[in-house]
């Protein structure tokens, strides 16, 4: 293991190490009032479970993912995505509604969120795909596999209706094949063909008569001024969480100290706590918490470079997107520069299912670290003999 750790990627390590303290810290103080008042548990009821969650992800990270190739994913990856695909379609006859969409399942100990998931199964499954894919010669069809299952997975997270999820599932599938370095030729063929499938899939789906645009999911669409819609559901959140910022100045009220976390901000240890860590902490911390994230971003881009393989590459850039994505949701949702979606912010916000995934996916990319400086000695010795 002390070999491992010394070829890792330390700054992303300490990174997730911070992150997750901080967040176990912020989601202490937003959730004691709501936990109590509004569901009737113990005030650091979310917490200990957000704890329970990041010390089992980084169990399973260091113990397990650390020690996997990653060409053994070659066999993993498509049986997980099985898994996951199997899970998707459970939720419509098992799941329970939480948020206005069926989303969960309630395992007992835990909800599981299968849309989180789905996001890390389509990432190891396309890179492992493409991979091969690339190496050997195959027919032209071939290679909308990836694309045809990333499809089914887009409508059956849409259908529940969980648009953010859709969306970011979306975002990673498009830019993930931008990377692929297919000939420029068949790159756009599949680009057009894929259009037209979106086109298709988007008019079954206004006609299958599934909830995607109900009137709570139309509503979202009026994200402009909430100031000025106080008093209805799209504006009341996204204003209270500017209050939120703006009580927070440069130095923070006091960690604890949150006004609005006193049911103003009803999600406020979820989509919301960017603003509460800004009202007690302050707009200095606010900043340094955003260019933690991009320098975290900046490792996993680094790391995608000095990969050796495809498939490899192609992990990190997919790892890259998905945080990429869910932080700017995240942020423009509650600046109010697009809908609000209900997408967490990673390590900060409450979630077990998406924070699990970040992490686990994470370790992954350390897993690709090593195996780059592992390569790298390997040269240097056989330009030695």
């Amino acid at each position: 293991m002390k070999s491992l750790f010394q070829k890792m990627d330390k700054p992303i390590f300490f990174l997730m190490i911070a992150y997750s303290i901080l967040g176990l810290v912020m989601i202490l103080s937003a959730s004691s009032v709501s936990a109590v008042l509004r569901y009737a548990v113990s005030p650091s009821y979310f917490f200990i479970r957000q704890l329970m969650f990041i010390c089992a992800s980084f169990f399973v990270g260091i113990v397990f993912v650390l020690r996997i190739p990653t060409k053994k994913y070659r066999f993993l990856a498509p049986l997980y995505l099985l898994v996951v695909l199997s899970l998707l379609f459970l939720v419509f006859g098992y799941g329970f509604i939480a948020g206005g969409a069926q989303s969960w399942l309630d395992l007992g100990f835990f909800n599981l969120q299968p849309t989180e998931f789905a996001k890390t199964a389509l990432i190891l499954f396309m890179a492992c795909f493409y991979e091969r894919s690339i190496k050997k010669t195959k027919p032209f069809m071939y290679n909308f596999i990836p694309i045809i299952m990333a499809i089914v997975i887009f409508f059956l997270v849409a259908m529940q209706p969980d648009f953010g999820g859709a969306v970011i599932i979306a975002g990673i599938v498009f830019f993930m094949f931008l990377a692929v370095p297919f000939e420029k030729d068949s790159k756009v063929k599949i680009i057009k063909y894929l259009g037209i499938a979106v086109i298709i899939g988007g008019i079954a789906l206004l006609y299958s008569g599934s909830d995607l645009f109900n009137s709570t999911q139309l509503a979202r669409l009026k994200f402009r001024s909430p100031c000025s819609r106080y008093m209805e559901d799209t504006g009341y959140q996204v204003c209270n969480g500017f209050i939120a910022l703006h009580n927070g100045g440069l130095f923070g009220v006091g960690l604890g100290n949150s006004s609005q976390k006193y049911l103003y901000l009803p999600e406020a240890h979820t989509d919301f706590i960017f603003p509460i860590l800004v009202e007690e902490l302050g707009l200095l911390v606010g900043a340094l918490v955003i260019i933690g994230y991009v320098y975290l971003l900046y490792r996993i881009l680094k790391i995608a470079k000095a990969a050796d393989s495809i498939r490899n590459a192609l992990i990190c850039y997919g790892t890259f997107i998905y945080i990429l994505l869910h932080l700017l949701i995240n942020f423009m949702g509650i600046l109010a520069l697009i809908p609000l979606t209900g997408v967490p912010l990673p390590f900060l916000s409450y979630g077990g299912s998406f924070n699990m995934n970040i992490i686990l996916i994470l370790f992954v990319v350390e897993r690709i670290s090593i195996e780059n400086k592992q390569n790298a000695e390997k040269r240097e010795l056989a330009l030695l003999k």
